[in-house]
């Protein structure tokens, strides 16, 4: 059977059905009852919509509802069972496909979400729900030019719908910054003042901009909504840590249990507070984990330098992060740290390998006594060149090898084969940030800040987050716009203000100034208070 004449056959069987018992009041009544509570009682709207089914026999025209009340119940399985039980009526047909692709994104399959969506468009092109649904698969997907298309699509066709809101909220954040997303947040619990995942959103936006207390109204009122969510407890937790209750915090963080082991957020919250307590060995333990899930976390790679000296670990502080001290992320205290290293690395040897030690341990004191930084570099990769060089062999489409394997030959420097891989990589993921980041971590591999400027200046209007912050402040310095680079950091620390990153960068770019000097006065007092000096 051919391709296109089996879609044509299996779309016709899946409308195929009671098609004239869609026209029933009492299949409409239940339709409509259904849709007022699953969202807040998804077992009473599976109940309701089974005893129509049994009543009116309507099974294609109510099938739709049932996947959609199963699949709130977070019961995928039995959602996708029920679709695939019989056929959908034409004026369900848009829900159904709509709820196959959710069940599937939910599942991590995205091409059969994608499939499942391009369906349901057929049947409901101007369904909101259904837009942001796209939205959220392109965005999971990385195509997050396209996933912002989509957002705005779904808030043009509702302006009132809460997960459209929502969802442009979110993607605010990751394109402009915290404050941006707030007003889309609101707006969305305006619509829907006992939604969860709204609640939560709101909650984790505020606490990191530093505004705990409000954080903390939003997730009580998460608590009475969702009792059992543990997200309350996990901000509950970072408030103790921040008002300096690390028992406290660490209580708060352990009886959530397992639940938030690989959440990046908890891991760096649990390993600041192993750190705080003593407890080095455990702090190194998470951070480790974490910067290999996310090496470029500005904000973990630091606390874990801390915690390696606090235990003297040496050699893998200085192996972890020597590479970190020439480029723009390393910090003053991160470079002195190193340089503690080699010094004690230094003393364990003799001859030639102690000189040198002790020669790159100068090196770093020296450049840590002051704040000027340099030109950034991409992170080193874990993993050798040839293994990584055949996993990418293997699958060349996916990023997940594609990274990897092109830092590694940038550490290699093997800046051209470097070249060609980014760009293919950029080339085939249209509209994601983090391909046209790197694309620009190659061009100042090469030297060219000017390319690297533009590739980099191409992601911030995608995703400006610290990892596209730091590249773009080296480019532009790199290129002698240090007032502009400046102006961009203080725009981004107005969004954000709680970022270490940025007022590390900004006094970075004060210093020596004497415009300047109040300014930097006020800003060092606040990196104090966070304990990034």
């Amino acid at each position: 059977m051919r391709p296109k004449f089996a879609k044509f056959v299996f779309a016709a069987f899946a409308l195929a059905g009671s098609a004239v018992s869609a026209g029933d009041p009492a299949v409409f009544a239940a339709r409509h009852d259904a849709d007022e509570i699953v969202g807040k009682d998804p077992l009473a709207a599976e109940l309701l919509i089974r005893k129509a089914m049994a009543r009116t026999h309507a099974d294609d025209a109510l099938r739709p509802w049932l996947a959609a009340a199963l699949m709130k119940k977070g019961d995928l399985v039995a959602a996708t069972a029920a679709l695939d039980a019989g056929g959908f009526t034409p004026d369900g047909a848009g829900l159904g496909w709509r709820i196959r692709g959710q069940t599937a994104l939910i599942e991590g399959r995205l091409p059969a979400a994608a499939t499942a969506f391009d369906q349901a468009l057929r049947f409901a092109p101007n369904d909101a729900d259904l837009w942001v649904s796209i939205a959220s698969l392109r965005f999971t997907s990385g195509q997050q030019v396209l996933a912002i298309a989509a957002a705005d699509r779904a808030v043009a066709l509702d302006p009132r719908n809460p997960g459209a809101l929502a969802l442009r909220g979110l993607l605010i954040r990751e394109q402009y910054g915290l404050a941006a997303s707030l007003p889309w947040f609101e707006a969305a619990l305006q619509a829907n003042p006992d939604q969860p995942a709204l609640l939560d959103d709101y909650a984790s936006t505020l606490g990191d901009m530093g505004q705990y207390r409000a954080m903390l109204i939003v997730a009580r009122k998460l608590a009475e909504v969702d009792p059992k969510s543990q997200r309350p407890r996990l901000m509950e937790a970072v408030l103790a840590a921040r008002s300096g209750q690390t028992d406290l915090a660490r209580s708060i963080l352990q009886r959530t249990g397992t639940m938030f082991r690989e959440m990046p957020a908890a891991m760096l919250l649990s390993g600041v507070l192993e750190y705080r307590a003593g407890n080095f060995d455990l702090s190194v333990e998470v951070l480790e984990h974490l910067v290999r899930v996310q090496p470029d976390n500005l904000a973990a790679r630091p606390i874990l330098a801390r915690a390696l000296a606090a235990k003297g670990d040496w050699r893998r502080l200085a192996d972890l992060f020597d590479g970190d001290v020439t480029s723009s992320r390393a910090a003053p205290a991160l470079i002195g740290l190193v340089g503690q290293a080699w010094l004690h690395l230094a003393a364990r040897e003799s001859g030639d390998r102690a000189r040198q030690d002790r020669t790159r341990a100068q090196a770093l004191m020296k450049l840590a006594a002051t704040t000027r930084r340099q030109a950034a570099v991409p992170l080193a990769s874990d993993g050798t060149l040839p293994v990584l060089a055949q996993h990418y062999a293997e699958n060349p489409q996916g990023s997940a090898n594609a990274v990897p394997y092109i830092r590694a030959l940038i550490a290699g420097h093997q800046v051209d084969a470097a070249q060609g891989v980014a760009d293919r990589m950029r080339n085939q993921n249209a509209g994601n940030a983090d391909a046209q980041m790197l694309a620009g971590d190659v061009h100042m591999a090469h030297g060219d800040a000017r390319g690297a400027l533009a590739e980099y200046t191409k992601a911030a209007a995608i995703r400006f987050n610290e990892a596209v912050l730091v590249r773009m402040d080296a480019g532009l310095r790199s290129v002698g716009r240090g007032g502009d680079a400046d102006g961009m950091t203080s725009r981004y620390l107005a969004q954000n203000p709680q970022s270490a990153v940025a007022m590390t960068l900004l006094a970075a770019g004060w210093a020596g100034n004497p415009a300047r000097s109040g300014d930097l006065a006020v800003l060092r007092r606040a990196m104090l208070a966070r304990g990034t000096i």
